[in-house]
C-alpha cells in the first residue's frame, strides 16, 4: 500500500464522526444538544455517561489504529506523523461534515498513544492534575494540548514529527476558542462525574 493511499484511507477513517453516529443511535442529534459538538464531553453531557465513553474510544482508536498500522508496514517515523496527522484532520475537518468536526482532543491522544506514549503520559499528567484542581475538561485539554509538543521534543521525536505535534496542539487550542472565552468570562461548564 502507498504511502499517498494511507494518508487518504487515515483521512477518511479519522472523518468518520462516531458521536453523531452514537447520539443518532440513542436518537439525538448533538449538533443541537449541549455545546453542538460531535465528541466525547458532550455526548457524557447530553446522552450519558456509556456513550460518552464509547464516543472517547472511538475518537481514541480512529488516531490510533492507522498510526499502529503505518508502523506495523515500518513505514519511517515521520511518515508514521504524517499519517497520525492525517486521521486527526479527517476528525477536525471531517468530508462528510461539509468540513467541520470536533475539537480532536481524543483523536490526537490516539495518534499520540501510538506515535509518543511517553510524551502522553506528561500531557496526560497535566490533564489530570488541571481537572483535579478546577474541574474544567477544556482547560486541560488545552494545557495537555500545549504541552505535547515540548514533550514530543524531550522524548526526541525528531524534526517533522516535533512539527506535526505542533500543527496539532495548534489546532487543537484553536477549537476551543469558545471555551477559552468562557473560561475568560467565568461561564464555562465544570465537569460533573
Amino acid at each position: 500500500m502507498s504511502f499517498a493511499v494511507m494518508l487518504v484511507a487515515a483521512y477518511l477513517l479519522g472523518s468518520i464522526p462516531t458521536g453523531l453516529l452514537l447520539g443518532k443511535i440513542w436518537g439525538v442529534d448533538v449538533r443541537k444538544e449541549g455545546s453542538g459538538n460531535i465528541g466525547a464531553t458532550n455526548l457524557y453531557r447530553t446522552v450519558g455517561r456509556s456513550v460518552g465513553i464509547l464516543t472517547l474510544a472511538g475518537d481514541c482508536l480512529k488516531g490510533a489504529l492507522p498510526v499502529f498500522l503505518a508502523k506495523q508496514y515500518a513505514l519511517p517515523n515521520e511518515y508514521v506523523a504524517w499519517i497520525g496527522l492525517a486521521a486527526f484532520c479527517g476528525h477536525v475537518f471531517s468530508v462528510f461534515l461539509m468540513f467541520k468536526g470536533g475539537k480532536g482532543v481524543a483523536t490526537a491522544l490516539g495518534v499520540f498513544l501510538v506515535l509518543s506514549p511517553v510524551a502522553v503520559a506528561l500531557a496526560l499528567a497535566v490533564f489530570i492534575g488541571l481537572m483535579l484542581v478546577w474541574r474544567y475538561v477544556s482547560l486541560g485539554s488545552i494545557m495537555a494540548a500545549a504541552v505535547m509538543p515540548l514533550a514530543v521534543a524531550l522524548m526526541g521525536g525528531g524534526k517533522v514529527t516535533f512539527l506535526v505535534t505542533l500543527i496539532i496542539a495548534v489546532v487543537v487550542i484553536a477549537k476551543h476558542h469558545g471555551n477559552i472565552m468562557r473560561l475568560l468570562e467565568g461561564t464555562e461548564n465544570r465537569f460533573k462525574a
